[in-house]
């Protein structure tokens, strides 16, 4: 059963200053009140692997609707220290980045934008400005998950010298920082 009303949905849990900087007006915590365009955010990333799928389009926003509630369900509740942000253009909700930097090793749970701001190298910037911000903090490295299939986010992260450290049958792990680049071996003289 997919939840039409935002307060059927958990809150997101609630951090007092997002510990993460990015520049004045470029983001805010989200709410409870962005739960519409959340999904609608959901429904972008999930309309592509949704379309040859022969079921009529209410039952398919039926479908992602419940899958959005399932994440959201997950993400506030296994990762109640992190950071849930909305990206923003204008003052205007763009994209959405969960990142929790509460732990030596930052996770980066989630980052996407809606289509049209896509590509347009904000993405880029905004996992610079984490980078930075984790090497200034001493932080571990910086960890996230991408779906096999997400071929421009894995180019993405590969540019920004994230490296693979797991796979699954439907996504890569990959860290930047901590142990990567691998060091270099040691010659020994004799």
């Amino acid at each position: 059963m997919a939840f039409t009303d935002a307060e059927q949905l958990p809150a997101f849990p609630s951090v007092a200053q997002p510990r993460l900087t990015l520049p004045r007006g470029a983001y805010r915590a989200a709410t409870l009140g962005d739960i519409a365009f959340l999904r609608r955010l959901y429904w972008s990333f999930r309309m592509e692997e949704m379309e040859p799928v022969p079921w009529p389009q209410e039952m398919k926003r039926a479908f992602i609707d419940q899958q959005f509630d399932l994440q959201h369900r997950h993400y506030v509740a296994r990762f109640s220290s992190a950071d849930f942000l909305l990206l923003l253009d204008g003052g205007e909700p763009i994209g959405r980045l969960y990142v929790d930097t509460s732990v030596d090793r930052w996770h980066v749970i989630d980052i996407g934008y809606l289509p049209h701001w896509r590509g347009r190298g904000r993405g880029q910037a905004v996992l610079k400005a984490i980078q930075r911000q984790a090497k200034a903090r001493s932080a571990s490295g910086v960890m996230l998950h991408v779906e096999r299939r997400n071929l421009r986010a894995l180019a993405l992260y590969r540019r920004l010298h994230f490296r693979e450290i797991g796979t699954s049958d439907t996504h890569i792990e990959m860290q930047w920082g901590g142990s990567w680049p691998p060091p270099a071996p040691q010659l020994k003289i004799a």
